[in-house]
């Protein structure tokens, strides 16, 4: 299994890119602008302004994303701001489904597979593994992030009317086809996976279908778990780091509870490294209402709450390798965990809206290769 260290430990990617990426889940006010009246017609979205009184502060929306030279057709690909305008459908469709978020359901596979013990490089193994992959990356964060942006269309007519939808760049008609055959994709993949696996009871379908519906409560009313702080941001992590993590380990193993528990502990880190993305949105969280950590407790408690979530969280882990006696795991998890503490008071404790990014452009890879580590360590 030390070949998949060094083989998936390759993959190099930051958190703070998918959590950045999933700041488009929030729903984000960029200035307090006049009433607005939105009517639908069946292929396009039409927002206007309504009259202000003259002694009310006027306050624009950009008509097109805010990027120098026209926007980058890069940022349009991965589906982050700064997108260049585009007309052709098929990148348009990419661009909702927000390709920058994919990578960490592609990490979290390949550390169950890891924790199986079971996987081994072979080419039924590696294709097993590949189509995992894009049942949760491509399929099932696709559909998810598209049915994100289609629940948050109204706002985002208001904020940021250049997005694809409000735009009119794509009907809704040809969303709503775009959700349900990503949706199906997946389901249907996760099944073929399960009677490929020779599984008698179909977990890997019955974890995708868990995926599926959490992501619609967390987009959708009535409950848009988004909206509040506390499980909005936990739904994150348990979505990027724990349902990608029990597919892959099913798929090849058996899903234990221990395995649940640690997976579950790192999904309250990911629930920390959510929360980095909120303080820069304070005001239009307030505007909006909100119940975001930074609204709710105030900067200076919330940014303590956030690092002492990825921080305590590792630990337990830490103590629970040692308690496995796997000394070493421990050891290394440890290694990495010090890094992120030191770069916390570097950055993101000094000031977390001035260093959100470079806090977690840095910090987030030894957060990443611990991940790893665990899945080593449990697959021993």
């Amino acid at each position: 299994m030390s070949s998949v260290l060094n083989t998936v430990s390759s993959l190099r990617l930051s958190l703070s890119s998918v959590y950045a990426g999933s700041n488009n889940y929030r729903v984000r006010a960029q200035s307090l602008s006049p009433p607005v009246s939105a009517s639908f017609t069946r292929r396009r979205l039409t927002v206007r302004a309504a009259d202000t009184d003259t002694d009310k502060v006027e306050s624009k929306v950009p008509d097109k994303a805010p990027a120098a030279d026209g926007g980058s057709s890069f940022n349009q690909l991965l589906g982050i701001k700064g997108a260049s305008k585009e007309t052709d459908k098929w990148k348009i469709r990419l661009q909702l489904t927000k390709p920058v978020t994919w990578p960490p359901l592609v990490w979290g596979i390949a550390c169950g597979a890891a924790a199986s013990g079971n996987f081994h490089w072979t080419f039924e193994d590696v294709a097993k593994s590949i189509i995992c992959m894009i049942m949760s990356g491509p399929c099932l964060t696709g559909y998810t992030q598209t049915l994100n942006d289609w629940y948050d269309r109204e706002i985002d007519a208001i904020n940021e009317p250049y997005r694809p939808i409000p735009s009119g760049a794509i009907s809704e008609n040809e969303v709503i086809t775009q959700i349900w055959v990503l949706l199906l994709a997946g389901l249907g993949l996760a099944g073929l996976l399960d009677l490929w696996a020779g599984h008698n009871f179909p977990i890997v379908f019955y974890l995708a279908v868990g995926g599926s519906l959490l992501s619609y409560l967390y987009s959708a009313p009535p409950l848009k778990l988004k909206q509040n702080g506390w499980i909005g941001n936990f739904a994150l992590g348990v979505s990027y780091i724990g349902l990608p993590w029990w597919a892959g380990q099913a798929l090849f193993g058996t899903l234990t509870p221990d395995i649940i528990v640690l997976t579950l502990l790192y999904s309250i880190a990911g629930w920390g490294i959510a929360i980095v993305n909120d303080f820069k949105s304070v005001e239009g969280d307030k505007a909006l209402g909100l119940q975001s950590l930074p609204v709710a407790f105030g900067a200076e408690t919330a940014k303590w709450i956030c690092v002492g979530a990825i921080d305590i969280t590792q630990i337990s882990v830490v103590g629970y390798l040692l308690g496995a006696g796997k000394p070493y795991y421990a050891l290394a998890l440890l290694a990495l965990i010090i890094p992120q503490v030191i770069l916390q008071f570097q950055y993101f404790l000094k000031d977390p809206v001035k260093y959100d990014v470079k806090y977690q452009a840095s910090a987030q890879p030894f957060l990443v290769l611990g991940l790893l580590v665990t899945a080593l360590a449990t697959s021993h």
